[in-house]
């Protein structure tokens, strides 16, 4: 298990008129990476961003850059999301049949590869290729919209996964994304999870970002 906690903010959230100074204030309060979510409206019921945001994201922080694809066929948008700057890329299970290649491209293009399910998606689903992976996700909210309440039997999940990279003695970070907040954040913790990316908790914070990156610290420590 990676000794390190990691902070994403997802900038889902962010206030996209300000989005370089909101990554700026994120930076300086200690987050370690920028979560960006992309969807299409066809994967997940919502239209986000594309390569163009993730390069604006690249020319506005030294952070590494996080994406998570919420996207079928992904594979035909993967070397545009990596020539943008994306240090990691993670895809789902469910939209890749051929899920090794699909890890294999992402690494051959010189990107963390990940791969993350949805809540209703069995854990057994990720076996074939946990050997193969830097990053495991496990969506604790249906995928689709930022803001959703955190769905607590993910706990579970989170925990077999934990025990799945252990017995394999895999250092892949085992990422969460959905109602991670300073009451959810404890319990992920403790069940096993060593990355976390958080919206609401980060951008919506009543004194800004940078409290809620400082806020989500603190209730990790």
């Amino acid at each position: 298990m990676p000794a390190t906690i990691i902070l994403a903010p997802s900038i889902l959230s962010a206030d996209f008129v300000n989005l370089g100074r909101e990554l700026a204030a994120c930076e300086s309060a200690g987050a370690d990476w920028i979560h960006v979510d992309v969807m299409d409206g066809a994967f997940v019921p919502n239209i986000t961003v594309g390569p163009l945001v993730v390069e604006a994201c690249r020319r506005g922080t030294k952070l590494p850059l996080d994406v998570h694809l919420m996207i079928e066929q992904p594979e035909r948008m993967i070397a545009s999301f990596a020539k943008a700057g994306a240090d990691r890329l993670t895809v789902h299970v469910e939209t890749c049949p051929q899920l090794p290649d699909t890890l294999k491209f992402i690494k051959s293009l010189g990107v963390k590869a990940g791969v993350t399910l949805n809540p209703s998606t069995p854990a057994a689903m990720l076996q074939p290729v946990l050997k193969m992976v830097d990053l495991v996700l496990v969506m604790t909210v249906n995928p689709g919209f930022g803001g959703q309440a955190f769905i607590p039997e993910m706990l579970t999940k989170v925990a077999e996964v934990r025990r799945m990279l252990d017995e394999i003695g895999s250092p892949a970070w085992l990422q969460v994304d959905g109602g991670v907040s300073e009451k959810t954040i404890p319990a992920l913790k403790k069940a096993g999870a060593t990355a976390f990316v958080a919206g609401n908790a980060v951008f919506k914070h009543p004194q800004g970002p940078a409290t809620g990156v400082q806020a989500l610290r603190a209730a990790l420590a």
